[in-house]
């Protein structure tokens, strides 16, 4: 089955919810799982109507591009493959389809949810930190993690994909549904392989309607990163704790732009 398609028909099939009407969930616990189109029919069919898909305009599937950002000797990459209890990643990301840009700066703190901070970069590109994003990731890291910003920082890679949006009509609660993972780096290029979704569930306790659908699916989450996947893909970096979804979910070998 083709994975495109599938999310195609499960968007259109839902009742749609405008990006005003969808909670926030800047503070949240993040699961993740990596499932073939067929069980992503099997999981829709299990939601039912519980859940709306977000519209933006007559859109109700959209074209992400996120640039990352490292030190020359990876420490964010390092961090997150030593499982650091604190730790942060940086990019810029671009809707394509409408939403402008946003430099977001995403921590893992000692409890292990996920907090997202964000400022407006529409005026700015996506490849480079100006002085107030500087700014910017300095303050947060201080604040939020204890932690002195590392340096340099600069443009290590991007990634391109197609997202739907899935919204827990009854709770604060969403499910992103990730298609056609592309990952640039240099004069590189690796590609997801085009039969799976990366799903992402997203609630305030990691306990929500999905994961428990997922669980009796026989679906169990993955550790995994688009950011640490691509570093270990283009630069043949040491991955050992990603190594099975690496070799399930990017395409073998590396193709050249």
């Amino acid at each position: 089955m083709n994975a495109d398609v599938v999310l195609a028909g499960v968007a259109a099939g839902a009742a749609p919810i405008e990006l005003e009407d969808v909670p926030e969930l800047m503070s949240r616990v993040d699961s993740k799982y990596l499932v073939t189109a067929s069980v992503m029919a099997r999981l829709a069919a299990e939601l039912g109507d519980r859940f709306a898909v977000l519209r933006i305009g007559r859109r109700r599937q959209f074209r992400y591009t996120s640039t990352y950002f490292d030190t020359p000797d990876l420490l964010t990459f390092r961090h997150h493959r030593q499982d650091r209890r604190r730790r942060f990643k940086l990019r810029t990301r671009t809707y394509l389809d409408g939403g402008g840009r946003w430099l977001e700066l995403k921590l893992k703190g000692a409890r292990g949810s996920t907090d997202k901070h964000r400022i407006p970069y529409d005026d700015a590109p996506a490849h480079a930190l100006t002085a107030e994003a500087l700014d910017f990731v300095s303050d947060t890291l201080v604040r939020e993690l204890h932690l002195t910003m590392p340096g340099p920082l600069g443009p290590v890679l991007s990634t391109d994909y197609k997202r739907v949006t899935l919204v827990d009509r009854a709770g604060k609660a969403r499910l992103t549904c990730d298609t056609g993972l592309i990952c640039h780096g240099g004069s590189r290029t690796v590609p997801a392989r085009p039969g799976l979704v990366l799903l992402e569930s997203k609630s305030a306790d990691g306990n929500a309607m999905v994961d428990r659908a997922l669980r009796g699916m026989g679906v169990r989450p993955v550790t995994v990163s688009k950011y640490c996947l691509a570093v270990a893909a283009l630069r043949d970096c040491p991955a050992n704790r990603w190594r099975p979804v690496l070799r399930r979910y990017l395409e073998p070998g590396l193709r050249r732009r």
